[in-house]
């Protein structure tokens, strides 16, 4: 299985899925962490997160996978949200807590 494969595989194996760097326990970043921080006003608690410095493949890959540049980033039913200022801008008007309702 190649890299876009597994991507594949892992957004659409969970509702709700963040990469980002590090974990929802100790992210590794300050969007990363913004972006925990963001899934949590909106009362999200069951997500999955994928730490891309444990991967290099899947840190390259997923840049690709979404034609996005940068890390965090959200994926809701299997498709791309954004980033950590797409999910910033979509809560603040509302309409990331109801992406994320219907996960």
């Amino acid at each position: 299985m190649n890299t876009q494969e597994r991507i594949q595989q892992i957004v659409t194996g969970s509702p709700v899925v963040l990469f980002m760097k590090g974990n929802a326990q100790f992210p590794m970043c300050g969007f990363s962490g913004r972006a925990i921080q963001i899934l949590k006003a909106c009362n999200v608690t069951d997500f999955l997160t994928v730490d891309v410095l444990q991967d290099e493949e899947i840190r390259h890959g997923i840049k690709e996978f979404a034609n996005w540049p940068t890390i965090p980033q959200l994926y809701v039913n299997g498709e791309f949200i954004g980033g950590s200022d797409i999910m910033m801008e979509m809560y603040q008007s509302g309409e990331l807590q109801q992406v994320l309702g219907a996960a």
